[in-house]
C-alpha cells in the first residue's frame, strides 16, 4: 500500500479548508469527511489495504459507531475476506432500538471475540471509545481503535487508558496540518 495514495485521494476528496465548527463546538480551518474517500472504490481499496496491514493477526471482529464506522468496518471486512483474512463485522447503534433487534449491536460479534473499533476521523476520540464500551459490555475485547484519519493527535492516549492500541492511517500533519487538540 502506497500512504501516499490514501494521502493524495484524502486530500483531493475529503479535505475542506474554510472556517468549520466541529462536533465539539470548536472552530477549525479545516474539516475532514473521510467518507467521501472511504465511500469511493479506489479510496476504499486504499483504506483497506492499510487497515489489513495494520490489523494485528488475532482479530476476529471489526466495526464500530454507527455512520463513522460503517463504511470502514464493511469495506475492510469485505476486501479482508478475498485476501484470506476473515472478520465479522459489526455497527454500534448510537441508541438502543425496542422492536426487532433489540440492543445498539447490528451485526456479527461474538463473545470474547478480540475487536478492532473503526472509525473514518477521530478527533478527540468519543465515538470510537463509546463503541468500545458497549463491546466490552457485549463480552468483546476491544484490543485496537483504527482511525482513517487523526486530526485530534489526543485519541491514542485516550484509547491507551482503556487498555486499547491506537493506529491512525493518516494523521493530520501528514495532511499538512495541525493536531487540533494540541
Amino acid at each position: 500500500m502506497d500512504k501516499n495514495e490514501l494521502i493524495a485521494h484524502l486530500k483531493k476528496f475529503s479535505i475542506q479548508e474554510g472556517d468549520f465548527v466541529l462536533k465539539s463546538g470548536r472552530k477549525s480551518n479545516w474539516f475532514c469527511d473521510a467518507k467521501q474517500t472511504i465511500c469511493r472504490p479506489e479510496g476504499m481499496l486504499l483504506v483497506a489495504e492499510a487497515a489489513i496491514e495494520a490489523i494485528p493477526d488475532d482479530i476476529q471482529a471489526i466495526g464500530g459507531l454507527a455512520a463513522g464506522a460503517d463504511p470502514v468496518a464493511f469495506g475492510v471486512a469485505s476486501i479482508a475476506a478475498n485476501r484470506g483474512k476473515f472478520f465479522r463485522s459489526f455497527s454500534i447503534r448510537k441508541e438502543s432500538k425496542d422492536h426487532g433487534v433489540q440492543g445498539r449491536l447490528a451485526g456479527a460479534l461474538d463473545k470474547n471475540d478480540r475487536v478492532v473499533i473503526c472509525e473514518d476521523t477521530v478527533t478527540r476520540g468519543t465515538s470510537p471509545l463509546e463503541a468500545a464500551r458497549v463491546v466490552r459490555e457485549l463480552g468483546g475485547n476491544p484490543v485496537m481503535i483504527l482511525a482513517v484519519v487523526d486530526r485530534g493527535g489526543s485519541c491514542a492516549l485516550e484509547a491507551k487508558k482503556e487498555g486499547i492500541s491506537f493506529h491512525a492511517l493518516v494523521s493530520a500533519p501528514e495532511l499538512g496540518f495541525d493536531y487540533e487538540n494540541q
